[in-house]
């Protein structure tokens, strides 16, 4: 908490030495929650602007505002908003345009559930074409030993903030879920413009995702320079043949 007025002071909970925090360093470790709101656009709001009955999406993208808690999952929210605004506008924007289209049911539909899958648990990845093999195959040995020197290549960049308000305390088998881009090229720069132009509808609508868990990550986590680390079939999961 903070001292000064009981209010949650997100940072304080937070290791910013961790590698998958490098995109949101400069700015989260010098912010609480009242300075999130209080920089950048869009304007951050409390919880309670936002009336009953009107959906989340469809209330920022018609305010230009975000309804936020004093809570870990919306700090990093912010943190996302702050560092990478113009992929999370379109995210509203596809977001609030189905809404509209198909209104409020009792599911999301593939689009929705897409954009939701990639604003909570998205991440991007910039690398090399073998390591893409392996990650798609789920040849976790390939990815993580046999071509582990390649990683120094690669970028991962966490773009959903209920996965990195996971990684606060670090598990095991946190996972992302990596947008695959709409060409033939996979890979995505980690900047702005470049996942902005990866938000294709037409594309996430069939939610072209594939799951890692980050941890394997080489240098994101100290214990699996044991390559044991990787034998957990639990987490490392081989590719389904119905996949």
């Amino acid at each position: 908490m903070d001292g000064r007025d009981g209010r949650l002071n997100p940072a304080g909970a937070i290791d910013w030495n961790r590698p998958w925090l490098d995109p949101y360093r400069a700015r989260g470790a010098t912010v609480v929650l009242q300075a999130v709101r209080e920089a950048g656009l869009p304007r951050f709001v409390p919880q309670d602007r936002l009336p009953p009955g009107e959906a989340y999406e469809a209330f920022i993208h018609r305010t230009g505002t975000v309804p936020t808690r004093d809570n870990l999952h919306d700090f990093f929210n912010g943190l996302v908003w702050l560092r990478f605004p113009q992929a999370k506008r379109r995210l509203n924007a596809l977001q609030a345009a189905e809404i509209a289209r198909a209104g409020i049911g009792a599911t999301r539909g593939p689009l929705r559930d897409a954009l939701t899958l990639f604003d909570e648990n998205g991440a991007v990845l910039d690398a090399p074409p073998a390591l893409w093999q392996a990650l798609i195959a789920r040849d976790w040995q390939r990815l993580f030993v046999t071509e582990r020197a390649l990683w120094q290549q690669a970028r991962l960049l966490v773009f959903g903030h209920a996965l990195l308000e996971k990684l606060v305390a670090p598990r095991k088998a946190a996972t992302a879920h990596v947008l695959l881009a709409p060409d033939v090229a996979k890979s995505i720069a980690a900047d702005d413009a470049a996942i902005t132009a990866a938000l294709d509808a037409v594309h996430l609508s069939a939610k072209p995702f594939v799951t890692l868990p980050v941890l394997g990550i080489p240098g994101w986590w100290a214990a699996n320079q044991n390559f044991c680390f990787y034998d957990d079939s639990d987490v490392f999961r081989p590719r389904r043949s119905s996949e």
